[in-house]
């Protein structure tokens, strides 16, 4: 059975950072591209980080570059956002979802309605 399961979320300070997993399961990762999204009360969901299949290629949000770093080890099936600097403005619900095709990559973001087979994802709060 395909599944992505994220963890790592919390309560954290601002200005502090948090490593977020996406494990995945029933399927060869390597053959895909994988995002990260976050959606806050009230707000769309927003792509903030993808990383082609082998890892080579990624794509940031503008409200995050700079800040995050997206990473993946295939051998172990997963994937990983490590988050510096955190704001009071990235507190949301972060997914992980997978590309519906195998062996592609995006020229620009991470459009939301091309990854399927989303996570339950994690929350991740800044507050002080």
């Amino acid at each position: 059975q395909l599944q992505l399961v994220e963890s790592g979320g919390g309560l954290v300070q601002p200005g502090g950072s948090l490593r977020l997993s996406c494990a995945a399961s029933g399927f060869t990762l390597g053959y895909y591209a994988i995002g990260w999204f976050r959606q806050a009360p009230g707000k769309e969901r927003e792509g903030i980080s993808c990383i082609n299949s082998r890892g080579g290629y990624t794509n940031y949000a503008d409200s995050v570059k700079g800040r995050f770093t997206i990473s993946r080890d295939n051998a172990k099936s997963t994937v990983y956002l490590q988050m510096n600097g955190l704001k009071p403005e990235d507190t949301a619900v972060y997914y992980c979802a997978r590309d519906r095709v195998q062996l592609r990559w995006f020229s620009s973001g991470c459009p939301a309605t091309e990854f399927a087979y989303w996570g339950q994802g994690t929350q991740v709060t800044v507050s002080s």
